[in-house]
């Protein structure tokens, strides 16, 4: 149930919570204690990973995007936390020469990720492109104007700001290891108990929902995958990963099947990763420049 406590099990010394928000499973591993306390930081964890969902999901109607929908044309002020958000959104965009753009969810209006071979004419992404670019907004902060017919998506940032969130808010109580996974993005603030990295399995997009044998150590920080493993569409024989070009409307040409990063918080891992995928053929260049350790599957 989406609302309801997170359960919890003990595997070995570590404590295993989970709960479902933000569209997908989340976790929270506590290595050692007792039930009783791991059981009250899996609250704080799940509290907190709610909150932000009922913020910034495009999915509810009562949601700060759905505020912001709702006035399309008219100057809506927003909180500061919104406000954070839209600038780090913004310095993203200016970074990364426009292909990182929160306004461009609208084209899943056109596209079906969902591992068919519907492909949307060429047509219909023109037309739907007419409602991205970030630039094409209004944005003074506290202010934003969205023109009609565009939408905000923070999904592309949202997962990974509410692992950082909640890592904050266990990191306040906690005094035992843990490490913090949403759906795949994870932060962990130290190593576990005996002082080695925890292992963190990466999905092999040639196997998905296979046991995974790819291990990355992650002994302090944030770590974020993306990648075409589970959202893609085929055409002629080629897998189209969901990560869309806002200036073209298309997947990217020559995209990596999989990008891994591990960066000192999860948003900016989250970040990097998308940013690479982005970049097609130079996202090892990229992530080089970036400095951060990293892992792509071509």
């Amino acid at each position: 149930m989406e609302d309801g406590a997170p359960t919890i099990k003990r595997v070995a010394k570590v404590w295993h919570a989970r709960w479902h928000a933000l569209g997908g499973p989340c976790e929270l591993l506590v290595d050692g204690g007792d039930a009783a306390p791991a059981r009250r930081l899996a609250g704080l964890a799940a509290e907190e990973s709610r909150r932000i969902e009922r913020r910034f999901s495009r999915y509810r109607n009562d949601s700060v995007l759905a505020m912001i929908h709702a006035a399309i044309g008219v100057p809506v002020i927003v909180d500061d936390e919104t406000a954070e958000l839209l600038d780090y959104a913004a310095e993203c965009h200016a970074a990364s020469d426009a292909r990182f753009d929160i306004t461009s969810g609208v084209l899943r209006r056109v596209w079906c990720f969902d591992g068919g071979d519907r492909v949307p004419e060429a047509a219909a992404v023109r037309d739907t492109l007419v409602h991205v670019g970030w630039g094409k907004a209004t944005w003074c902060r506290p202010t934003l104007t969205l023109p009609t017919g565009m939408e905000l998506d923070l999904g592309g940032i949202g997962k990974e700001y509410a692992v950082d969130r909640a890592s904050a808010a266990v990191a306040a109580v906690a005094t035992t290891p843990f490490l913090v996974n949403f759906g795949g993005d994870l932060f962990a603030p130290g190593p576990r108990a005996d002082g080695t990295p925890w292992q963190v399995a990466i999905d092999d997009p040639a196997r998905t929902g296979s046991p995974s044998t790819r291990r990355v150590a992650l002994a302090r920080g944030g770590l974020a995958t993306s990648g075409d493993a589970r959202r893609f569409v085929r055409q002629q024989g080629h897998r189209l990963g969901h990560i869309l070009d806002p200036l073209t409307g298309w997947p990217t040409v020559d995209a990596p099947h999989s990008v891994t990063v591990l960066a000192p918080t999860c948003l900016e891992a989250g970040t990097l990763a998308t940013l690479a995928m982005l970049a097609g053929a130079a996202a090892e260049e990229l992530l080089r420049t970036a400095g951060v350790a990293h892992h792509i599957v071509r």
